[in-house]
């Protein structure tokens, strides 16, 4: 793993202060980070993303003691996440103390905490002293960034902390505690079978948000797109759609994992792109994987749907908010 030096940490955190905005690595994506109690920064976040500004953003800090600076409650069942999850890819939303800014809330009376496990990131918030709202560090809707050479080619302009490529690949779980029940309201890189157990006879829900349910980070039904037209075909499907397509002289490659069916023989020659075969390694792999697609033109990419098991939900999820994203764009 890259180790920024100290003295490029201190930097960072000096421009932080001054209100300037600094790319940084977490364990799941890059993010974009502001001072998160200066909404003239927190607003340059939202015009460099080209981001609405009723979509809030992640609080990050170093740990449940900072917690309390910006939730006004914590009950027990996010003190339960936090000692089991804190530091790690887990971002609770609670309720936010009066002081916090509308600006990071997306004007709501609800806040996103959460406490990377990333050792510069750490390190970033502990030499700033402060929270830092920070999304992932691309254009709004684009794919996240998991290396620093992704978000330099997004934004060429900015300080970046280079601290390798991202361990998990997948942004953060995210859980809601503002109803009577914990709420995932979007799957990521903690997997739902850790966080049941760790709440134990507390029930969970997993179901659509509903409009009590705060707005949150990355639940827009078109998101992580990569520039490549995107098509999440099941594997009986993938041959004669394939065809179609090519039917109409248009450049098609096909993403899969390497224990996939391939259900017709005399598939003409494609580009084939494989994906590991277990979910999370999937998970790590996937937006650098689709970055690399995109530089080929191609007019369309077929990924052979991911099995359906609980496992592959936040796969899943990524893959269909991509795909609606090309959806959108063809019915406009």
């Amino acid at each position: 793993m890259n180790r920024p030096p100290a003295t490029l940490i201190h930097d960072a955190a000096r421009r932080l202060g001054a209100g300037d905005v600094v790319a940084f690595p977490t364990e799941t994506v890059y993010g974009l980070g502001a001072d998160a109690r200066n909404e003239a920064a927190v607003r340059r976040i939202y015009a460099l993303k080209g981001r609405p500004a009723d979509h809030p953003l992640i609080v990050h800090v170093t740990g449940r003691d900072a917690a309390g600076q910006w939730a006004a409650e914590i009950p027990e069942a996010a003190r339960v996440l936090m000692a089991r999850f804190w530091p790690g890819p887990l971002t609770l939303v609670l309720p936010a103390r009066d002081e916090v800014s509308h600006v990071v809330t997306g004007g709501q009376d609800s806040v996103a905490l959460r406490a990377p496990h990333h050792p510069v990131a750490q390190a970033l918030l502990r030499a700033f002293g402060g929270g830092l709202a920070a999304p992932s560090a691309n254009p709004f809707g684009r794919v996240s960034p998991t290396e620093a050479r992704h978000v330099r080619g997004y934004f060429p302009e900015l300080t970046v902390l280079d601290g390798g490529p991202c361990r998990l690949g997948l942004e953060s779980s995210l859980v809601s505690l503002i109803g009577e029940r914990p709420r995932v309201l979007r799957p990521g890189a903690l997997p739902l079978s850790a966080l049941r157990e760790a709440l134990g006879s507390t029930c969970i829900e997993t179901g659509a948000a509903d409009a009590s349910s705060p707005r949150v980070p990355g639940a827009l039904p078109a998101h992580y797109a990569p520039a490549t037209p995107l098509e999440v075909i099941p594997a009986a499907r993938l041959a004669r759609h394939a065809e179609g397509l090519l039917a109409r002289g248009l450049r098609v490659a096909v993403l899969r994992r390497p224990c996939g069916p391939w259900q017709n023989p005399v598939l003409p020659p494609l580009p084939r792109f494989l994906m590991p075969a277990g979910a999370r390694a999937y998970g790590r792999r996937l937006y650098a994987r689709l970055r690399e697609i995109d530089r080929f033109g191609f007019d369309r990419l077929l990924v052979e749907a991911p099995p359906a098991d609980e496992d592959w939900w936040a796969v899943n999820d990524r893959l269909a908010r991509a795909a609606n994203r090309h959806l959108q764009e063809v019915s406009s």
